[in-house]
């Protein structure tokens, strides 16, 4: 108790001001002031993330603009290179991390929660957050191939049979070849790399150990040699495995420079130690002893939450196995199809148990993140994942009934009980004892954390301040956040209805209530710039962050379809929101992002707006070529500046924009085709998709060639009767019936301004 009445801010204030800086306790007190009071000023899990990764910026200060001579990652050389784009002046940066390169790709195997990475250029972090392996060429009169000086590669992924990256790096008739993959070795998880190399007999291939990875440095301590050359200990407990043995093994440490400088006339060693941390080593090949066999190299893998332990698996499912219990595309367009096979082996592997946004930077979980990715998941048809994670919802919620993976986020609670509502109606099941407590307890909590009715203020009878989907800006009382709670306390109402009609029909009249009181709310918008749209909160103007309400209309359909208040916020940002085509967010992410590009391609296909096409257009050209999105993107390099290099909320949003284009639940009906391109009609071959979950049941829609015409098949096995089916396909005449069998005849007419 004694030190509660220890005036800390004033010591603080005073030892401040004794050494000449400002005082902290006045500093901060003046930055919480650009944001609404809120009971949690910073979300503690962000702050730490942000600590570890300005760290690790500022490690990267020291250590790598004061050795521009050294071999850097692909970021590093583009982000240091004065003539570049990606070009960022250092001056008084505090600390240097990827700003403008922020692009990887994962591998790995279904149900295994270990994701190997690869960087643009071949790069390969075996580990997580860890150190990296890249291949280089060395010639004659100092002649080398090193891939990340190159300005591009040939960068392809597979996701048939196994998921596995290839890179093919060639200048002037060299080239490196390698193929990136995770296999079970024993029941224990390995990184597998096979390299191979074309060029001059007395060339050799350098397998190079480095300190770092996309995000900067990653200290080797020591590197010391086993069999021959032949195993690799790296810090003394991660293991390298040639399977060739090397010719030469060649070592340095921080002070005698990379191992680049040392390769030409340094002496074979077995091991070295850096004091620095920053030891670097080679393993060279003759590239004739690759001519006839490729050189393939073992990286076992580690938990990186138990160092000690390896991680071993009796067996792990077959990736066609999972990929077939999703929905099937077939389009006689090749960008889009490679993109949606992608998505789909994307969602698979980040769902091992939970799901995660992210291999790398968002290898964690979050309730918002899960439940976009979870409906794109159930709603393509992948049960058993999508309620293996949705068993483990409730472990971390609290007593008090609050969905917490960071507390602040008010919206957590609204989504969960939302995601739960719809795995249980696109399946017809029904809704086990477990998920019913806990969907009780959430839409409890939801009443019980809103504001009193009778505050004299705008957010009256809202949720409070917090800071919500972060890239809204300051804490504020976000719609996005109240938005989620009438879907929540609707949801709960509807599922308890058998079990508990009396509290079903409390939250029913909780959520009716709630939904007016954020309409009325909306009187208090600043006019200035809404003119009828609806901002982030009833505080803000008119902004980027305005793109968290449309959420009222996709996915919640709180709204009917072309609402006036959703078209003028789209039209806003539409206007003043987008750069290049796709949706720019100027807080926080500084960037282009295709996940929110697409949520707005939702509500204008909703409306039946014609410029929902044109989005998906654009977010297709922003791909990598390994079919992945980063989750904001530089609006002059297209290389990822915000978040993880490979979003898994984008993947999810892509493969579910695709479904919405050939069919979607309005009301009482199933809307078919309206999102179908021109060209694909104009192709003249025949395409479809399915099956795919609808909350009438499961349905595969067909689109085949007649003559002039299209027939659209909608087949469909129902939970009961017929729905209406609307089919509705751009240029084409539409029409509405209800019927068991339902083959739909187009007929040609001109295409309108709207779908």
């Amino acid at each position: 108790m004694l030190l509660k009445w220890i005036p800390w801010r004033f010591f603080a204030a005073r030892t401040a001001r004794a050494y000449g800086f400002l005082d902290p306790i006045r500093f901060l007190s003046k930055l919480r002031g650009f944001a609404q009071p809120s009971e949690v000023s910073e979300p503690i899990e962000l702050l730490r993330a942000g600590f570890l990764f300005h760290a690790r910026g500022l490690i990267n200060t020291k250590a790598i603009q004061n050795n521009l001579d050294w071999v850097w990652p692909y970021w590093v050389e583009r982000q240091f290179n004065p003539s570049d784009a990606s070009f960022i002046p250092r001056a008084f940066s505090f600390s240097h991390i990827n700003l403008t390169h922020r692009n990887w790709t994962a591998v790995g195997l279904p149900d295994v929660p270990f994701y190997p990475i690869v960087d643009p250029r071949g790069l390969v972090t075996p580990h997580f957050d860890g150190w990296s392996l890249d291949f280089w060429l060395l010639g004659e009169n100092k002649r080398r191939l090193i891939p990340s000086k190159l300005e591009t590669i040939d960068q392809t992924v597979e996701t048939k049979n196994q998921l596995r990256i290839r890179n093919y790096i060639s200048e002037d008739g060299w080239s490196i070849s390698t193929e990136i993959e995770m296999q079970l070795v024993d029941k224990h998880p390995h990184c597998v790399i096979r390299v191979s190399a074309d060029a001059p007999e007395s060339a050799r291939l350098a397998v190079v150990l480095r300190p770092y990875n996309p995000e900067g440095i990653s200290f080797i301590e020591s590197i010391a040699t086993e069999s021959g050359g032949q195993n690799w200990i790296v810090n003394g407990k991660d293991k390298i495995i040639f399977h060739t043995p090397p010719e030469k093994c060649v070592f340095s440490n921080y002070k005698e420079g990379d191992v680049l400088h040392a390769l030409a006339g340094g002496k074979s060693s077995e091991k070295v130690e850096c004091p620095v941390s920053m030891a670097t080593g080679a393993a060279l090949f003759s590239v004739s002893s690759l001519k006839k066999k490729s050189l393939e190299i073992h990286v076992p893998i580690s938990d990186e939450l138990n160092s000690k332990k390896e991680p071993a698996y009796e067996s792990v499912p077959q990736w066609n196995d999972e990929i077939a219990a999703f929905s099937r595309l077939q389009v006689p367009d090749e960008k889009i199809q490679f993109l949606y096979d992608t998505a789909i082996s994307s969602l698979v592997l980040h769902s091992p148990h939970e799901v995660y946004p992210g291999p790398y930077t968002y290898k964690r979980f979050w309730y918002r993140d899960a439940a976009f990715i979870l409906n794109a998941m159930i709603t393509l048809g992948s049960r058993a994942r999508t309620k293996r994670a949705l068993d483990l919802f409730p472990k971390r919620q609290t007593h008090a009934g609050y969905f917490l993976s960071q507390d602040g986020e008010w919206d957590s609670n609204g989504e969960a009980i939302w995601i739960y509502h719809r795995y249980l109606q696109l399946t017809g099941e029904s809704a086990p004892e477990k998920w019913l407590v806990s969907i009780e307890k959430g839409a409890q909590w939801i009443l019980k954390k809103r504001l009193s009715r009778d505050l004299d203020a705008p957010h009256a009878g809202l949720l409070p301040a917090g800071f919500s989907a972060e890239h809204l800006g300051p804490n504020d009382f976000y719609y996005w956040d109240n938005f989620w709670g009438v879907a929540g306390l609707r949801c709960a109402a509807e599922l308890l209805q058998a079990s508990n009609p009396e509290k079903a029909k409390y939250f029913a009249e909780g959520a009716e209530e709630y939904f007016d009181t954020i309409i009325a709310s909306f009187k208090h918008i600043p006019d200035r710039e809404a003119r009828g749209a609806i901002s982030a909160s009833p505080h803000r103007r008119m902004d980027a962050g305005a793109v968290g309400s449309l959420v009222a209309d996709f996915p919640l359909q709180l709204f009917p379809p072309g609402e006036t208040r959703i078209s003028k916020t789209a039209d806003y940002l539409l206007e003043h929101s987008f750069f290049d085509g796709g949706f720019f967010q100027n807080m926080i992410h500084s960037g282009i992002n295709a996940y929110l590009t697409i949520h707005m391609a939702q509500v204008l296909l909703r409306a039946g707006d014609w410029r929902a096409l044109e989005l998906i257009d654009t977010v297709a050209r922003l791909a990598s070529p390994t079919g992945q999105w980063p989750e904001a993107i530089h609006p002059q390099t297209k290389g990822g500046c915000m978040g993880d290099g490979q979003h898994i909320w984008a993947a999810a949003e892509w493969a579910l924009m695709i479904r919405n284009l050939f069919v979607r639940e309005e009301n009482d009906r199933l809307i078919v085709g309206s999102g179908i391109f021109p060209r694909w009609l104009q192709s003249g071959k025949a395409f479809s998709f399915g099956p795919t979950l609808t909350r009438f049941g499961s349905v595969t829609i067909l689109f085949q060639p007649g003559g002039n015409n299209f027939q659209v098949s909608v087949e469909g096995e129902w939970f009961g009767e017929s729905p209406k089916i609307e089919v509705l396909v751009p240029g084409y005449a539409s029409e509405t019936r209800v019927a068991r069998a339902n083959t739909f005849l187009l007929t040609p007419q001109p295409i309108p301004a709207k779908l």
